[in-house]
């Protein structure tokens, strides 16, 4: 979930009476709101929160098939990020049927309700207009308990942080466009994480799942904006960057100097609070690994925040569930709401 904080104001944003726990002035993933509360009349269990989001994106891939299942991960993505289990899906549709024809829109949504079907969530209809550029997503809406919610904030000192796919689809997606990647296996790969979903939270106990302080998902913003958004004026974050995972075939593409326009827009906004100089020196001047630390990903992997003594234990959960390249890729520490290379 996206905001626009120029527009953001009380009278845009009305309380519900303390209902809201989430909006578009906090930079959460999704909006987050009570369901259930004692002072309305529910029962004294634990209140249920509901989370609503949307999202919708234009091709990344030449298959449609393959372009819907990527632009419904990517949307049920922000529920799973907040800790969440998807339920109700619609789907959001800006299509040119004259020139790409009834047939290629059915392969995308055939793509879509694969992954809602995976997900467990009923897709119930949605919305479409003509587009001249075609774009696909979904609302999601799910929900979790207020004892298991994951925020985007959060996190201790000395908490370490788990990426559960690699990095780089962006960069890889421009080189595909540009006719600049000769080896099927490269974008094969990164078509494969694109449409993983990041059903984490399924997969864990209720311990475990507790013993998350913080996630978000790794979308437009890049691996460094969505650190930056965990960290905060107490915290800074110490990136380990021998172990961050890439896509095959990744810092070469960069290395040629396709790096999509979005790696350029984060890396302007956000390198004030990035010891870029840091990270050249610890890569061994590699321009490359830098831009992938940049690059807009398109259904990128989970962030998570947990105590090291847990997180050997949530590893081997998410290798058990095909999340074969997540690794702990560095720690918090005392700070001021900056990255640096350790």
């Amino acid at each position: 979930m996206s905001g626009l904080p120029s527009l953001a104001s009380s009278a845009l944003n009305p309380d519900l009476a303390g209902r809201v726990l989430a909006d578009w002035s906090d930079g959460e993933d999704a909006a987050l709101w009570r369901i259930d509360d004692a002072r309305y009349g529910a029962s004294s269990r634990l209140a249920r929160l509901g989370i609503l989001t949307l999202d919708f994106i234009t091709p990344v891939v030449d298959d449609p098939y393959i372009w819907g299942q990527t632009a419904a991960a990517n949307s049920i993505s922000d529920v799973f990020a907040m800790g969440g289990r998807p339920i109700v899906a619609l789907n959001i549709v800006a299509f040119p049927t004259a020139t790409l024809g009834l047939d290629v829109l059915k392969k995308v949504l055939e793509g879509g309700v694969s992954k809602t079907n995976e997900a467990g969530t009923f897709l119930l209809g949605g919305h479409s207009v003509q587009d001249d550029e075609p774009k696909y997503g979904m609302v999601v809406y799910g929900e979790v308990e207020e004892d298991k919610v994951w925020r985007t904030t959060g996190a201790h000192i000395g908490d370490v942080l788990i990426l559960t796919k690699p990095l780089g689809t962006g960069i890889i997606a421009t080189g595909v466009k540009a006719g600049m990647v000769d080896d099927p296996s490269v974008a094969a790969e990164a078509a494969k994480w694109m449409t993983k979903l990041n059903s984490i939270p399924q997969k864990l106990t209720d311990s475990l799942h507790r013993a998350v302080r913080a996630a978000t998902d790794v979308t437009g913003f890049g691996l460094v904006g969505h650190i930056l958004d965990m960290t905060s004026h107490s915290l800074d974050f110490r990136l380990s960057l021998d172990a961050i995972p890439l896509i095959k075939g990744v810092t070469e593409l960069a290395d040629m100097g396709l790096i999509p326009e979005g790696a350029y827009r984060n890396r302007f906004a956000y390198e004030d609070r990035v010891d870029i100089l840091a990270l050249d020196a610890t890569l061994g001047g590699i321009a490359g690994k830098i831009d992938a630390l940049f690059d807009a990903q398109t259904s990128g992997g989970l962030l998570l925040a947990i105590s090291p003594d847990r997180a050997e234990e949530m590893l081997a959960v998410c290798k058990g569930a095909g999340f074969d390249r997540a690794v702990v890729i560095g720690e918090f520490v005392r700070g001021t709401g900056k990255v640096s290379a350790r």
